[in-house]
Order: C-alpha cells, then sequence, then structure tokens
C-alpha cells in the first residue's frame, strides 16, 4: 500500500489473531433455517437430502482448505477444526471464519439443485450462514467439544422425532406436543415412539442419531499402538515453515475426503486415525483397499 496521509486509518485496525498452538474450530450455523426449511418444504424431522447437501459443502470446504483436520456436521451446523501447527492467514480469526463460511455457503448454493432437483432457490429466501471461531488449549479438550456436539446431536434429534410423530402421526397440535414431552427424559421418549407409533430410536438412520464426520481417509491403523501416543501428540507442535507446510498441504490434498456417521466420543475413532490429531499424513488408501 502506498504511503499517503490517509494511512492513519489503519491504525484503528485491530489484532484477531488467535492464540498459537491451540486448535482452532470455526462453527458455522444456518441463518434463519426453521423458515428456510419451511419455505423448501423439508421433509419432517430430518430431510436427508438436507442433510446430505451439508456434506456435500463441508466436503468441498475441506478439499479447498487442506490445512483442515476434520469436520463434524449436525442439522444446519457444521465445525471445522484447524489443527494447533495451522499458520493459514496468519492465525487471523476474521480471515478464517469468513474464508469457511462464504467457501461452504458458495458450495452449499451452487450444489443445491443436485439435491433438490425441481425447488429453484428463491433470491429472497437464500441460505446464508454465520460463524464463529474458538480455540481449545489440548487434543483432549478439542474431543470434549466434539463429543458435546454428538451428544447434542442424538438429545435433539430423540425430541425431534418423538415431536413430529405426535404431530404428523398422531394429531397433536406443535404445542401440544411440546406440553405432552415437557419433562420427559430420554426412557420416556423411547417409550412414547415404540408403544404409540412402533417405532424404534435404535432402527433410525445413524446420520440422524450421530451427525456426520468429515475427514481425510488413510489406511486406518490398530488402536493398540496409537493408544499411549494418543495424550501426547500435543506436547512438540513446532511452527513449520512456509515450504513444510505447503509440502502438507499437497500431502493432503491427495487423500480423499470421506464423510461417516459413526461414534467419535469413543477412543476407538481416534486412535485408528491418529493422523486427525498428529497432524501428519498417514499412509493413503489404495484402490485395492478401497474395492
Amino acid at each position: 500500500m502506498a504511503n499517503s496521509k490517509y494511512e492513519y486509518v489503519r491504525s484503528f485496525e485491530q489484532s484477531d489473531s488467535l492464540l498459537p498452538e491451540t486448535w482452532i474450530v470455526v462453527r458455522i450455523d444456518g441463518r434463519g433455517f426453521h423458515k428456510l426449511s419451511d419455505q423448501y418444504e423439508f421433509e419432517k424431522p430430518n430431510d436427508r437430502r438436507a442433510l446430505d447437501l451439508m456434506n456435500a459443502a463441508a466436503v468441498a470446504v475441506m478439499k479447498d482448505l487442506p490445512d483442515l483436520s476434520i469436520a463434524y456436521g449436525v442439522s444446519d451446523e457444521y465445525s471445522f477444526v484447524f489443527h494447533p501447527s495451522c499458520q493459514l492467514f496468519e492465525r487471523r480469526s476474521a480471515k478464517l471464519v469468513t474464508t469457511v463460511v462464504s467457501s461452504f455457503t458458495a458450495a452449499y448454493i451452487m450444489q443445491w439443485s443436485s439435491f433438490f432437483p425441481g425447488k429453484a432457490l428463491d433470491l429472497a429466501h437464500l441460505p446464508t450462514f454465520d460463524g464463529r471461531a474458538v480455540v481449545y488449549p489440548s487434543a483432549r479438550i478439542l474431543r470434549d467439544y466434539m463429543s458435546w456436539r454428538q451428544v447434542d446431536c442424538h438429545i435433539n434429534n430423540l425430541f425431534n422425532t418423538t415431536f413430529w410423530a405426535l404431530v404428523l402421526k398422531g394429531g397433536l397440535t406443535n404445542i401440544e406436543a411440546e406440553k405432552e414431552l415437557s419433562g420427559t427424559v430420554s426412557s420416556d421418549k423411547n417409550e412414547i415412539l415404540f408403544r404409540r407409533f412402533g417405532i424404534n430410536y435404535n432402527n433410525e438412520a445413524e446420520i440422524f442419531k450421530k451427525g456426520s464426520v468429515a475427514y481425510r481417509q488413510y489406511q486406518l491403523e490398530d488402536p493398540s499402538s496409537t493408544a499411549e501416543k494418543e495424550l501426547e501428540i500435543q506436547t512438540n507442535v513446532k511452527e513449520l515453515s512456509r515450504t513444510q507446510q505447503e509440502k502438507l498441504r499437497k500431502l493432503r490434498r491427495k487423500a480423499a475426503v470421506v464423510v461417516e456417521h459413526v461414534d467419535i466420543i469413543k477412543d476407538e475413532f481416534w486412535q485408528r486415525r491418529p493422523w486427525i490429531l498428529s497432524g501428519k499424513p498417514g499412509k493413503l488408501v489404495t484402490e485395492e483397499e478401497n474395492n
């Protein structure tokens, strides 16, 4: 930027670089998705097309930003995780958040017609997302964050499944259904679903109960070989040179990004995929292994 008498205005800018050597989570949420779901007639309590679209957009973001380690999504939210060694945009919060949000929104809108053919987007009702960045100091706390989101997925889905069964199959109004579910616990809701509507909640699709986790696919490892190392992963986080960062990005781009609907609370998921927490790419999956 050329020097001029107006350059003093830069002094009003504030630094928003996030703490070094911490996990960065950028969580995005749909804005006004209750109205949007009504506008485009999403199925209740879950619309598989809408969830698959969210996952497709998340995969696009993961491919576009190889600095991302993992992402977890449920309903109209998605959490994108940057490793502590990440130096993208000098870890500036605004840059990271706006890049993730704009990339996700663009991918969501561009792929809309693939999941909702015949339902063109209305300029007055375009899907938009907001976002925020939060830092977590350790892998254990990051895992607790991810566990929190998955537990929330289960709690909300059980409530919504029961609520909409009461409304759509039981003939109750929204207010009546809310009143009936007030003060109930999980066992009560399971009982209502099974005894009144013949629905076994355990048989519901895993994507509804567990949400979606997106990550780069490498060869799975033996849990016993990584269990002891897991909690020590972050003790030697080093600031990488630009050359090293670019090398890692190239390696990560070679891996396929997959979406699964599995338990991420138990240790096994992380122990079999140590590259997620270590930040070091694993061994690529061969075509034979994929088949």
